[in-house]
């Protein structure tokens, strides 16, 4: 049984370590700011800073690191988050004073000059449009949008091309001054290192560093109802069907969790079966529970060519509302239960994916758990509190419907209000969007995810196939690192997963 154990620096910065041991060791540095603390005029600054400090430091830079990191069996790479930006590095074990002194370097001492930020600038610009080009992560950036719109946390984590191509190497560095620092840092270590010589390295390097803002954030004041069309020329469409939640309790979290699981993860999952196996109306198909710290959803995402994408919403509709008349069936919760336990734990095993789990439980939601207690929060969860999570999430007024592709004028006039959910429908409703003043308290705040379109949607079988695929270069991709931070945080007191993009080191 693994075990997380808290210390302090001198200044105050909190240090977990985790207690499970390995032939690696990995640290991570998470600073409290992300996209989400960002205003108008400087959009993607988070992102184009985590990306710029890899270029240079005062002690070394770029391509010196990579050998040092590379020579000590390591990869050394961070990402950026609605909520949080991180910095980590995986080593041997014998060779983990190397991950230390270089993620210690990159967070206390990067340079940040003129030069250096207009070529990660020309990067960040490649990677805007790569996402733009990749319809299954993109889809997760137009529902968020619509979701929160006109709220800075349905914009995208790397800002707009406009945003990014008027900062400058002065606003990097008014921001680092401004955002890196106590109280905004934290430090997490895995692979049962030595705690005092963690601390120390913290207490050199970090605890000399003071923030000068402390980010205030509040929660969306209201949530968007509706369809959202895009074209984007393709063919094959993307779809999103979901519903707001607002920053609920740990075991409403893990309530979400399963129900999410129950209706969308996995060949076994109900809407694998009714919406492909048994219609092969769509390629992928699966439902995610997405929480950050005041705000999250529950969505299906789905992928099909132009002509099915009504009788995809149909039947997505249908689905639910024969789950919510009929309820789990014998066996079924158990199951489900077992699914998302299974990807914790081959989560758990991963150095990076402890690290990762770490950092987005405590700055999402304040704590951090073993993987056993996170399956502890998970068996905690009952048939009732399950189908009173569907019951309370589940009504046509709350859907927001988001297509991106080639739709056709059906598509075009799908009206999200009239789906047959078994509840109450405010039929002909135009886009709406509910204020946290006029709305039921769960639809106070909601928030967006990005996933992989995958054929198997589950968390075990995503837990080791991303990351198995990515997770040990250089460059980690944006679904790995969602992939394993959605199996690591699905538990009743922490089920957080940031959209994150992430920098090549």
């Amino acid at each position: 049984m693994s075990r997380i154990s808290l210390k302090r620096t001198a200044g105050g910065i909190p240090v977990y370590l985790d207690g499970t041991k390995g032939v690696n060791c990995g640290y991570l540095v998470g600073v409290r700011t992300g996209s989400r603390d960002e205003h108008e005029a400087v959009f993607g600054i988070s992102h184009l800073l985590e990306h710029t400090v890899f270029r240079k430091t005062k002690t070394m830079g770029s391509f010196e690191m990579a050998k040092l990191m590379e020579g000590a069996g390591g990869a050394l790479n961070a990402f950026t988050a609605k909520e949080m930006t991180a910095y980590f590095g995986v080593t041997l074990r014998e060779t983990s004073e190397v991950a230390m002194r270089c993620v210690g370097d990159i967070v206390s001492n990067p340079l940040i000059n003129k030069r250096d930020t207009e070529l990660e600038r020309a990067i960040v610009l490649q990677e805007l449009s790569m996402v733009k080009s990749e319809p299954a992560e993109y889809i997760h950036t137009l529902f968020e949008e619509n979701l929160w719109k006109g709220d800075i946390l349905g914009m995208d984590e790397g800002g707009t091309e406009e945003s990014v191509e008027a900062l400058t190497y002065r606003d990097l560095r008014r921001y680092y001054r401004e955002r890196y620092g106590r109280p905004n840092l934290s430090v997490y270590a895995t692979g049962a290192p030595d705690p005092d010589a963690v601390v120390k390295w913290a207490e050199g390097t970090l605890d000399p560093m003071q923030a000068e803002v402390v980010n205030k954030r509040r929660a969306p004041a209201k949530t968007c109802a509706g369809l959202s069309v895009k074209n984007n020329r393709s063919d094959h469409c993307q779809i999103a069907f979901g519903f707001p939640v607002a920053g609920v309790s740990p075991k409403e979290r893990a309530a979400n969790a399963v129900l999410a699981a129950a209706l969308g993860a996995g060949t076994s999952s109900r809407l694998f079966q009714g919406v492909r196996e048994k219609n092969a109306l769509v390629y992928a198909v699966n439902m995610v529970h997405e929480s950050y710290s005041d705000a999250g959803y529950v969505a299906a995402f789905m992928s099909c060519t132009g002509g099915n994408v009504v009788r995809s919403l149909e039947e997505t509709a249908k689905t639910i509302r024969r789950f919510r008349r009929e309820g789990l069936a014998e066996g079924e919760l158990g199951r489900t239960k077992n699914i998302i336990k299974g990807g914790i734990a081959r989560a758990s095993e991963r150095t990076d994916g402890r690290l990762y789990a770490m950092c987005m439980d405590d700055l999402t939601h304040g704590e951090v758990l073993t993987a056993e207690q996170k399956m502890r929060g998970i068996d905690a969860v009952t048939e009732d509190d399950v189908m009173r999570t569907a019951d309370r999430l589940f009504s046509p007024d709350r859907l927001s419907v988001t297509i991106l592709g080639k739709a056709g004028a059906d598509a075009r006039a799908y009206d999200p209000s009239s789906a047959d959910l078994r509840s109450r429908s405010s039929r002909n409703r135009p886009m709406t969007c509910i204020t946290a003043s006029s709305a039921d308290p769960s639809d106070a705040a909601t928030s967006g995810v990005r996933h992989s379109d995958t054929v198997a949607t589950s968390p075990a079988s995503t837990a080791t196939n991303l990351t198995e695929r990515g997770m040990e270069s250089g460059s980690i991709r944006l679904p790995i690192l969602k992939a394993v931070g959605t199996l690591m945080s699905c538990a009743g007191t922490s089920l957080a997963t940031a959209s994150s993009k992430s920098a090549t080191s």
